[in-house]
C-alpha cells in the first residue's frame, strides 16, 4: 500500500520518482469526460434554442478552442514536475497567487456538490438506499480515492474511458432507435448569438480543468515531449467532452421537456430495465467519481498552495493531507444535500460566475511560462517569499483585475447580465474577453520586466557551501 498512497503534494516531483508515458493523459481525461454532467451540458445548448446541428458544431469548436487552452497547461507538468497553481506564483508572487486561489477553491467545491447530486441519484437507485444516503456514501468514496491519489486517479481513467465509452457506444445505439438522426439535424435555421453560446457552454467546460490539469501530468519523466502531453491530453478531453456532449444535445432534442429535470432518469430509461438499468447507474457514478476525484485532488491541492505560501510549508504530512480533503468533502457534500431537491441551479450559476475568475489567470500563466519566462522558472524561489519572485506581483494582481472587471459587460447569469449581452444575442463571450485582455496586457507589461527570470529552469537550490578548513598554528 506504501506504493500507491502518494506521498508527494505541492513539492517537485523527483526525476527518480517519474514514470507513465503522455497516452496516459489520453485515458484520464476521456474518462473524466464520458460522464453525466458533460451531457447536460451538450444538451443545454439546444434547451437554449440552438438547432442540434448547430449545436453539435459550435460544441465541437468549443471543446477544442478551450481545450487547446487546459492542454497548453498539461504540457507544463512534465517540465516544472509541480501542481499548476503552484507555478502561479511566478506570475503573481509567493503569496499574491492566494488571489485567484481563493475563488478556484470555492468554484471546485461547488463542482464536488454539483456531482455528487447527480451521482447521488444513481448510487441511490443502484443501492436502494435513496438520494441523499447514495450522495453521502458517494462523498466519502471519493474523499477516500484523492486521498490515495496520483495512482488511483489514472487508474480510474483508464477503468471509465473504457467502461464509459462502451456505455456511450451502446446509448448512442440506443437512441438513434428512437429518433431520426437525419430529422433531428434537418433544420440548419442559424442563429450567430445562439451558435456562439453553444460554442461557449463547452469552450467554458474545457476552461475549467486549467487551474488544475498538470496536477496529473506532473509525474510523467521531464523528457516527456511538451508536443506528446498537449496532443494526448487536448485529444482525450475533446473526445470525451463532444462525445458526451453530442449524445446530449441529441438527446434534449428527441426528447423535449422529458430530458430536462430527469436526465439520470431518462439515459437510464433510454438503456432499458432490470440488469441493463444496473449497470447504467453503475456507469453514471463511476464517470462522476472520475471527476469528482480530480476536483477533490486539484482543489486540495490549491487548498495548500495558498496555505503554504504564508506558512512556508512545502512539504505535507499524511494527516494534514487528510484533513484538507476532508474539508472540501465536508463542504462539497453539505452544499449538495441543501440544494439537490432543485438541482443546485442557482448555484450552477454562480459557478459560472467564478469560471470568470480563473480566464484571466489561465491568460496570465500561460503568456508568462511560454513567451516571457520562456519556460524557465527557479522552482525553490515559489516557495520563498524572499525570493526573486517576491511575496506579491502587483503589475500581474492589477492586470488580473482588470480581465476580470473586463468580462462583466459580457456575462450573462440569471443573477446578473452585463449590458452588452443583449446586443449579441444573449450571447455569453466574457470567457473569449477574459482570455484575451489579459493576454494581451500582460505580455505588454512582463516582456521587458525579465530581471527576475533565470537564464535556465532551477530545479533545486544550491547545496550551502562547507566553510574552508581553519589551519590551527603549529
Amino acid at each position: 500500500m506504501a506504493g500507491v498512497v502518494e506521498r508527494r503534494s505541492i513539492d517537485v516531483v523527483p526525476d527518480g520518482e517519474r514514470h507513465g508515458k503522455a497516452f496516459s493523459q489520453f485515458t484520464l481525461w476521456l474518462g473524466a469526460n464520458l460522464q453525466i454532467t458533460a451531457v447536460v451540458t451538450g444538451a443545454l445548448a439546444v434547451v437554449f434554442g440552438v438547432q442540434p446541428f448547430w449545436a453539435v458544431l459550435g460544441l465541437l469548436i468549443g471543446n477544442l478552442l478551450g481545450g487547446a487552452v487546459m492542454a497548453l497547461h498539461s504540457a507544463q507538468g512534465p517540465r516544472l514536475g509541480l501542481p499548476q497553481m503552484i507555478s502561479s506564483r511566478a506570475q503573481f508572487g509567493v503569496r499574491g497567487a492566494v488571489v485567484p486561489l481563493a475563488l478556484v477553491i470555492v468554484m471546485y467545491i461547488g463542482f464536488f456538490a454539483s456531482g455528487s447530486v447527480l451521482a447521488g441519484q444513481a448510487v441511490g437507485e443502484l443501492t436502494h438506499l435513496g438520494e441523499t444516503p447514495g450522495i453521502v456514501l458517494f462523498a466519502l468514496v471519493t474523499a477516500v480515492a484523492a486521498a490515495v491519489g496520483y495512482r488511483v486517479i489514472h487508474a480510474l481513467g483508464r477503468v471509465a474511458s473504457l467502461v464509459c465509452a462502451l456505455a456511450f457506444v451502446y446509448l448512442g445505439f440506443r437512441l438513434l432507435e428512437r429518433a431520426d438522426l437525419s430529422e433531428l439535424l434537418a433544420d440548419r435555421a442559424f442563429s450567430f448569438p445562439l451558435f456562439l453560446l453553444a460554442v461557449s457552454l463547452s469552450a467554458s467546460w474545457q476552461l475549467a480543468f486549467g487551474p488544475y490539469v498538470a496536477d496529473y501530468s506532473r509525474y510523467l519523466p521531464r523528457s516527456t515531449s511538451a508536443r506528446a502531453t498537449f496532443w494526448w491530453t487536448l485529444s482525450g478531453s475533446a473526445l470525451g467532452s463532444q462525445w458526451s456532449m453530442t449524445f446530449g444535445a441529441l438527446a434534449a432534442a428527441a426528447a423535449g421537456p422529458a430530458f430536462v429535470g430527469h436526465e439520470v432518469s431518462y439515459v437510464v430509461g433510454l438503456g432499458g430495465a432490470g440488469l441493463m438499468a444496473s449497470f447504467l447507474y453503475f456507469v453514471i457514478a463511476l464517470g462522476k467519481l472520475t471527476i469528482n476525484v480530480l476536483n477533490t485532488y486539484g482543489g486540495f491541492m490549491s487548498m495548500v498552495t495558498g496555505v503554504s505560501g504564508f506558512r512556508g510549508q512545502r512539504e505535507l504530512g499524511p494527516r494534514a493531507r487528510a484533513g484538507y480533503i476532508a474539508a472540501i468533502m465536508v463542504a462539497g457534500t453539505a452544499v449538495a444535500l441543501a440544494g439537490k431537491d432543485s438541482f443546485l441551479t442557482s448555484f450552477k450559476d454562480f459557478l459560472l460566475f467564478l469560471l470568470t475568475a480563473f480566464t484571466p489567470w489561465s491568460a496570465i500563466n500561460l503568456v508568462d511560462y511560454y513567451l516571457v519566462a520562456k519556460e524557465r522558472y527557479d522552482l525553490p524561489a515559489l516557495s520563498d517569499p524572499q525570493g526573486r519572485y517576491g511575496a506579491w506581483r502587483w503589475k500581474a494582481l492589477a492586470v488580473y483585475a482588470v480581465g476580470l472587471l473586463a468580462q462583466f459587460p459580457f456575462l450573462a447569469t440569471h443573477f446578473y447580465t452585463g449590458p452588452l449581452v443583449n446586443p449579441l444575442g444573449g450571447a455569453d463571450i466574457s470567457w473569449l474577453v477574459g482570455l484575451a485582455v489579459p493576454a494581451a496586457l500582460y505580455w505588454l507589461l512582463a516582456r521587458g520586466d525579465t530581471a527576475h527570470i533565470p537564464e535556465h529552469t532551477i530545479l533545486s537550490a544550491p547545496a550551502p557551501r562547507e566553510a574552508p578548513a581553519t589551519r590551527v598554528p603549529s
